[in-house]
């Protein structure tokens, strides 16, 4: 079968796409990429866990897209709990990638910096390394323990230069990612290719708002995503108080949509706060009542703290916020300014009380948050739109398929044996 170009894109070109911390299509990013790369002509095979809730089947395929699943325990804690879990991950992957057989290009996304292994098997077949960055690992690391000079520590940035050596072409999600990249990483910037996360404008469409989910108060405030230890929803909740008892604002319900590893110890802490009665913890949510309660939002929340990891990294939520229309308070993060611009207002970083200050100035002004909320929307439409990214992941798969014609005189492995 031919490599060359047809209208209906590059015939027979298959990728096989490596996830271990999320569920695919869960995982909205990779399943845009994989959307994207049906589209134009890629057969797409992911290789990722099994959700709890979602996601559990086995093998799916979506959309026309393959997706393989195995079972997987999350780490409760503690090297030993990674280590079985990263282990388990290795193996089904490895087990797995020999299933579908050989690709033209492997997909790896991080976390963690270990998917390199089964790529390099991979790559011995014939296939391209593509690294698709979703963190930086020592980064997280680091805001999560604190700890730079320990024995994982260290570990963990072996894996992430090792990672980057192994890589043909790395997907960077903003440009702080790929300055990394390039002079932590030793790549070429011709090799690393951003492409931003953006929120899928079919998902997120405003609809009415619906003034019962403010509980009898006049304003509603909403939080949207992960509670892990370095998302800051304890932040939120410790300015709300102040909020109410600093200021005296009593006018707001707020809402907290999401999960994670944090997600019972957030309520106990609203608990302890006394917030109970003015905060809701719902869960994951339906996509409908997770428009429902934006569309409805006066203010949204952003409390990243600022450390190593997030002051680089794109939040999705606040691509989301921007989508529907939201103003948004944020912390003072390099990339939350890259993000929101004007949509967002800024409290110095991890500062609770000001944190609360922005969020009662813009309680009391309809027309500022108007505005806002239009601005935001302009810049998810224009320059942050999935569109302008799904160019640079197209390009970054042309140049994986250049380099590996190059290396192998466009006769890879997967051809040869077609031609068996």
């Amino acid at each position: 079968m031919s490599d060359d170009t047809t209208s209906g894109g590059r015939r027979g070109r298959r990728a096989l796409i490596l996830v271990e911390n999320l569920s695919v299509p869960f995982d909205r990013r990779v399943w845009q990429e994989c959307l994207t790369l049906r589209d134009a002509g890629w057969s797409v095979d992911v290789i990722c866990p099994r959700g709890s809730k979602r996601d559990t089947e086995a093998e799916a395929e979506i959309d026309g897209v393959r997706i393989h699943r195995y079972p997987l325990r999350a780490a409760a804690g503690g090297p030993a709990g990674y280590l079985r879990e990263y282990g388990a991950a290795l193996w089904h992957t490895a087990r797995l990638a020999r299933k579908v057989g050989p690709v033209h290009v492997v997909h790896a996304c991080n976390p963690p910096d270990l998917l390199f292994l089964p790529a390099l098997w991979l790559k011995r077949r014939g296939a391209q390394f593509v690294f698709d960055q979703h963190d930086l690992v020592p980064e997280l690391y680091l805001s999560r323990f604190g700890r730079g000079e320990d024995l994982l520590y260290r570990g963990v940035r072996a894996l992430e230069r090792l990672t980057y050596r192994a890589a043909d072409i790395v997907l960077a999600t903003n440009e702080s990612y790929k300055d990394v990249a390039v002079t932590r990483g030793g790549r070429s910037p011709e090799d690393v290719f951003v492409v931003r996360s953006a929120p899928a404008t079919d998902r997120f469409q405003p609809a009415p708002a619906e003034p019962e989910l403010k509980r009898g108060k006049p304003h509603l405030l909403c939080y949207l995503g992960v509670m892990g230890p370095q998302d800051g929803v304890d932040y939120a909740l410790r300015a709300l108080a102040k909020l109410r008892d600093e200021l005296g604002r009593t006018d707001w319900h707020a809402v907290f949509v999401g999960a994670g590893d944090t997600f019972d110890a957030m309520v106990e802490l609203s608990r302890e706060l006394g917030l109970s009665d003015q905060v809701q913890f719902t869960g994951r949510v339906p996509d409908a009542d997770l428009v429902r309660y934006l569309s409805t939002a006066d203010v949204c929340l952003s409390p990243d703290p600022h450390n190593p990891l997030n002051d680089v990294s794109t939040m999705n939520k606040v691509l989301e916020y921007m989508a529907m229309g939201r103003p948004v308070v944020s912390f003072d993060l390099k990339e939350a300014r890259v993000s929101a611009g004007d949509a967002a207002v800024y409290a110095p970083a991890n500062d609770e009380a000001e944190f609360a200050r922005l969020v009662a100035l813009l309680l009391d002004d309809p027309d500022r948050r108007a505005r806002m909320g239009k601005t935001g929307q302009e810049r998810i439409t224009g320059q942050l739109s999935w569109r302008n990214s799904q160019r640079s992941l197209l390009a970054a798969y042309e140049a994986a398929c250049r380099a590996r014609t190059a290396r192998t005189g466009g006769r890879g492995r997967a051809g040869k044996r077609r031609r068996r």
